[in-house]
């Protein structure tokens, strides 16, 4: 049971969409730690780079190669 287990975490972390939901958490936490600072110019400019990874890592989900070689 575990060894299925193991080998269906694998697959998922070898799937190329992965990568695209990694990019937007990390535009996430970042877009958070603008948003805490947007009294500053150098918060609204965290702020925007944060959300510029959210949108680029949902529009790199539906390149077409990603969606070629993924497993759903």
């Amino acid at each position: 049971m575990k060894t299925m287990c193991m080998l269906r975490m694998k697959k998922k972390i070898k799937d190329p969409s992965t990568t695209g939901w990694a990019i937007s958490a990390l535009g996430l936490l970042v877009s958070t730690l603008g948003a805490r600072m947007t009294d500053r110019k150098l918060g609204a400019g965290i702020l925007g780079f944060g959300l510029a990874h959210i949108l680029l890592g949902q529009l790199d989900r539906y390149r077409p190669t990603i969606r070629r070689n993924s497993w759903y």
